[in-house]
């Protein structure tokens, strides 16, 4: 990582009172992302609870987040979360052959009309930053109002998530390889 780990002896009051708020908060850990965001204490603590809100509070099902977080990733080419979320995407639900084809920058095949409705609304936003008014329509009618609006906050949430780990450069998890190549500048 391009910045300084923190740890418990380098870490300011505020700093650790955030990682100690994680830490007790629904995941039970530091998130990865966090131990950049720390540098910013605020910052962390506040990013860290709207994440676990995204990720475990909403209304969509963990298949539909889980679907909008690695396709997040494979926008964004973050191996990283690509990493540390498709195997939660496949327990979720998801068919591996989604995965297979996301990451080969395929199209998938939905059998789920809903996962279909997830894919189109999270790509189009990825790829444009807009939503045409038919699939708006389309999205609420399989989500709801308020899963569509979760739906955005997952994707931006992860998007944050993706740039964090992109920008500083974040080793990837042990035993993990990195299946998106990093842009050389």
């Amino acid at each position: 990582m391009r910045l300084t780990e923190l740890t418990e002896a380098n870490m300011t009051q505020a700093q650790r009172e955030a990682a100690a708020e994680a830490i007790a908060g629904v995941r039970g850990r530091v998130p990865g992302p966090m131990r950049a965001w720390l540098h910013s204490p605020i910052f962390a603590a506040r990013a860290q609870n709207l994440g676990g809100f995204l990720r475990y509070g909403t209304t969509l099902a963990p298949v539909a987040s889980e679907l909008a977080i690695i396709l997040t990733a494979r926008h964004a080419s973050s191996s990283y979360v690509w990493n540390s979320h498709l195997k939660e995407a496949l327990e979720a639900g998801l068919d591996p052959a989604i995965g297979e084809a996301l990451l080969a920058n395929r199209e998938p095949e939905f059998a789920d009309p809903m996962l279909r409705v997830v894919f189109d609304y999270a790509n189009t936003l990825l790829a444009t930053r807009h939503i045409p008014q038919a699939l708006h329509e389309r999205a609420v009618a399989a989500l709801g109002e308020t899963g569509v609006v979760e739906l955005v906050g997952v994707i931006g949430y992860y998007s944050l998530v993706t740039l964090t780990v992109n920008a500083f450069d974040f080793a990837m998890q042990p035993g993990r390889e990195k299946v998106f190549p990093t842009p050389s500048t």
